[in-house]
């Protein structure tokens, strides 16, 4: 049933990339088989109340993009033959919406096929009523879910990355450079092992929300229009880049309107001058939002590079061995 389920999402991806098939259907194909885990006990930490149905987007720039998320969770992306790692996905969209069609779930698939076992979080948004703080928990919580049950799913424990798009990109990379950050109380079993992903993945991120770059929808959302320096520091990743930071690989386009490279460089820059281990690969052209891209784009590159740089960390072994 696995492999199954593996082939099948495999062939809706590649029918949309193509063409063959309309585009929307991708999640809904993907996720009805989905086994889901919940991440929180009855009600999330922190405040906040969401009323009524989740929403799925069905026109412009929201197409296929889900709000209004009352129960966080994480949707499994089963391999046929495991490869020994996971990665935790999130999709951007500002923290306003959280771009499932556009970038988490092709990424999921395409991990998948290529052996890693995948967890596409769909987190709380602060626009929807949360605490600012919220994506931030649910991240974390994941990470600490997914290591504790890392037997269960075939997974070596230190093999765990995170990887994110835009607004998930920010998340994500706060996830790994402040994974010890106490944002809420807990002390069931997932609480007893860290939360630091061993890899990061960082496509086209949100970065700062410093000047020049404070003009995203993200840093509204988490600090306000009229933040002082002490919170947009305190929420900018470049604020946390460590040499403690895990292996970091950074994606973006030259001509991205919303978050320019600038965020990239600047993240790339501060992780090599602490003595982290960190890549920076930046294309001419490709804009914002483009998940996996088309194949005509020398931005569609980038999952293959990415499989490159995780079989140099022995993240993952080359085809045949």
């Amino acid at each position: 049933m696995i492999a199954r389920r593996a082939l099948i999402a495999l062939g809706v991806m590649l029918a949309v990339l193509a063409g063959v098939v309309p585009a929307l259907p991708l999640a809904a194909a993907v996720s009805s088989e989905r086994e889901e885990i919940m991440l929180w006990p009855g009600s999330p930490p922190g405040n906040g109340k969401v009323t009524g149905p989740e929403k799925i987007g069905e026109a412009g720039a929201g197409l296929g993009a889900a709000s209004n998320i009352s129960t966080p969770r994480m949707r499994v992306y089963r391999p046929a033959t495991p490869n020994g790692a996971a990665v935790l996905v999130a999709g951007g969209g500002g923290y306003f919406r959280i771009q499932l069609k556009k970038e988490s779930t092709p990424a999921a698939v395409w991990l998948q096929a290529q052996g890693f076992t995948v967890f596409e979080l769909i987190y709380r948004l602060p626009n929807d009523g949360w605490d600012a703080s919220a994506p931030f928990m649910d991240a974390q919580r994941a990470m600490k879910i997914i290591r504790t049950r890392a037997g269960e799913f075939g997974v070596d424990p230190a093999k765990i990355g995170i990887m994110g798009f835009s607004a998930g990109g920010h998340l994500a990379g706060f996830t790994a450079y402040q994974p010890a950050r106490a944002l809420y109380a807990g002390a069931d079993r997932y609480e007893h092992v860290s939360a630091r992903p061993d890899f990061a993945v960082l496509l086209f991120p949100v970065v700062t929300l410093r000047k020049p770059y404070d003009t995203t929808r993200t840093r509204r959302e988490i600090v306000g229009d009229k933040a002082t320096p002490e919170a947009e520091a305190a929420w900018s990743l470049d604020t946390y880049a460590s040499k403690d930071a895990p292996p970091t690989i950074i994606f973006a386009a030259a001509d991205d309107p919303t978050t320019p490279p600038g965020h990239g460089i600047l993240l790339f820059q501060t992780l090599i001058a602490a003595g982290a281990s960190a890549e920076l690969h930046l294309f001419r052209d490709g804009g914002h939002g483009w998940g996996l891209g088309e194949p005509e784009q020398v931005i569609s590159q980038w999952p293959g590079l990415f499989a490159h740089w995780a079989q140099s960390l022995q993240i993952t072994k080359k085809r045949g061995e």
